[in-house]
């Protein structure tokens, strides 16, 4: 064998690079492979320049709808969406070498290649000329996340049929998009392209957009799109999608009533797949489910000892910052050092369309289902000072409390950066906090965090400002 390591991490995406840095902060020697790039999806062509093209966009919208409320007036505005894809992967490509250089500065060795085991303990790393490598491991962590779940008849063909990957480094926009799916991922590209005038329509099998966030924050978010000239079909299910000479031809159908919608392209969001075949799991015993999603303890160890599995590849929440800390976790696990296991319901989760949607934990109408006794604090934008003077005061703070103890099940929130309030949220939840000792925490004014102590103030029956 040509290397032997403590640690081998088969992925370098959020839960991979963190996992090889964290075995090495605790003195595992460490390597880590991946076939294209370190950061993953989410650093490369996800999580981060999707950011940076929503910011863009905010501004893009702003100049073109909302200028002459904002005191600016322009004879000719020129909006270059070039511009904002180049500034993206410019951002994009500073973060990845920024972890190239953290690889560097914790002495993990980088291994670029397809990742293979082909033993309990060796991975086969081929690189891109065929050169075979074998890496002998006391312990492997699975971190090769997912793939976009594209139905078989549908043919992504990366111009008229795109999946997220073709859509985020696509330099020209389409004048119009048949959106399939109302995730993270189809409302955030349908807030971007709507921003730069692309008539957007977003398709949705389940009731409601969003549909797994409160159903309050569902309303809200198809309000705010129905001003911005999104449409949305809710109820909706894709029984074709064909290329055309111009475009395509989406059929959807509600009930006995189907409809054809033509656009220049279509964009399928409608979810992900483990990336769990052709590492060679299932031939060294590692169970993985039907769905593809490889099975773990709480520990992140599969049935098999000394091979760990993180992130997305799990199938337990696809977020980056849950793989991270999947990372950690299973770094220290294979340390010894103690460890916590993760409450994946209670993590926060992040939609960065326009108005921003966060939550964690679970809904009120969860919480009924089963059988608290509920009470909300609720607590609108419109009021917020900062929220005012931003000229974004849609939307508002929803918390849902356990009525018998005060115990903190879950928030949803729409509105202003709603993302940056959920570390108060989900740490007051993690430390047993109540709504009312969240209430005495002096909160700064003008803020919006003061809509988070408003709205428990409002669960405990003394809302000051509404």
């Amino acid at each position: 064998m040509s290397e032997q390591y403590d640690v081998v991490v088969i992925g370098a995406g959020p839960g991979g690079y963190v996992a090889a840095i964290r075995a090495s902060q605790l003195g595992l020697k460490t390597a880590i492979v991946d076939k294209q790039w370190m950061g993953g999806v989410c650093l490369n062509v996800g999580c981060i320049p999707s950011k940076a093209l929503l910011r863009n966009a905010e501004i893009a919208h702003i100049l073109r709808e909302r200028g002459k409320e904002f005191g600016f007036s322009f004879e000719n505005l020129n909006l270059d969406y070039g511009a904002a894809v180049k500034r993206s992967r410019q951002v994009s490509d500073r973060l990845t070498k920024g972890v190239g250089f953290l690889m560097k500065k914790n002495n993990i060795d980088v291994h670029m290649g397809v990742g293979k085991l082909t033993a309990k303990d060796i991975v086969a790393v081929t690189d891109k000329d065929g050169k075979v490598t074998q890496l002998k491991a006391k312990n492997i962590i699975v971190a090769t996340g997912a793939s976009s779940a594209v139905p078989g008849a549908w043919k992504v063909d990366g111009e008229k049929v795109v999946t997220y990957w073709e859509a985020i480094l696509q330099e020209k926009l389409p004048k119009s998009v048949v959106v399939i799916g109302s995730g993270a991922i189809g409302v955030e590209f349908s807030t971007v392209w709507s921003s730069y005038g692309v008539d957007v329509t977003i398709v949705e099998m389940l009731p409601r957009i969003v549909p797994l966030e409160d159903e309050e924050i569902s309303a809200e978010l198809e309000k705010a799109f129905k001003k911005r000239g999104i449409k949305t079909l809710a109820g909706h299910k894709v029984e074709a999608v064909e290329t055309t000479k111009t475009g395509v031809k989406v059929t959807v159908s509600a009930g006995e009533e189907t409809k054809v919608i033509e656009a220049e392209q279509a964009l399928v969001a409608i979810g992900f797949r483990p990336n769990s075949k052709d590492l060679g799991l299932e031939e060294v015993g590692v169970k993985i489910s039907e769905r593809g999603m490889v099975e773990i303890d709480e520990k992140m160890q599969t049935n098999v000892p000394g091979i760990y599995a993180v992130g997305d590849v799990t199938g337990k929440l696809m977020l980056a910052h849950v793989g991270s800390a999947m990372g950690i976790l299973a770094a220290e696990a294979i340390a010894g050092h103690e460890t916590h296991p993760l409450n994946y319901e209670m993590m926060p989760r992040a939609t960065y369309c326009q108005p921003q949607i966060a939550s964690f934990g679970i809904t009120e109408a969860q919480a009924k289902e089963r059988g608290y006794n509920v009470k909300v604090g609720r607590f609108p934008f419109q009021p917020n000072g900062k929220a005012l003077g931003l000229g974004d005061y849609a939307g508002f703070v929803k918390l849902v409390i356990d009525e018998q103890y005060g115990e903190i099940l879950g928030a949803s929130m729409i509105g202003p950066e709603v993302t940056e309030l959920l570390p108060e949220l989900t740490l007051a939840q993690m430390m047993e906090l109540t709504p009312a000792e969240i209430a005495r925490n002096v909160h700064a004014h003008p803020t919006i965090s003061e809509a988070i102590m408003e709205a428990a103030h409002a669960a405990e029956g003394s809302a000051i400002h509404i």
